[in-house]
């Protein structure tokens, strides 16, 4: 008994009020130990603006897809453009020389490998 009495003379008496203690446990739990705690709260919304991100990217990256798809099956010029570069097709009177970067180089061999 007399160990109790000493150890809440040595609590300060701000830690004493039981609804301090009570706000201080709410909190440990919410921040630390429930299912929808903080931490957990704070990465899905940083993963959920990844995300938006992402999606902003892609709905760009289709937009000029079909802009060139639209381009492709309008002109006939541009359709043997594109075979030419993606396909390396050429006339059977032609000789096709192939140029490439480092980058392109090292993308190649990956993909062989």
């Amino acid at each position: 008994m007399n160990m109790q009495i000493r150890f809440l003379e040595k609590v300060p008496p701000f830690f004493r009020n039981k609804y301090i203690l009570t706000l201080i446990v709410f909190l440990v739990w919410i921040i630390l130990f429930d299912s929808n705690n903080l931490i957990t709260r704070f990465s899905d919304m940083r993963e959920l603006h990844k995300l938006r991100n992402d999606k902003e990217y892609y709905k760009e990256k289709v937009k000029a897809d079909r802009q060139k798809l639209y381009e492709l099956k309008t002109d006939s010029r541009n359709l043997e453009k594109f075979a030419r570069e993606q396909y390396h097709m050429k006339k059977p009177d032609e000789d096709l020389y192939i140029i490439l970067t480092p980058a392109e180089d090292r993308k190649i061999t990956r993909k062989n490998n």
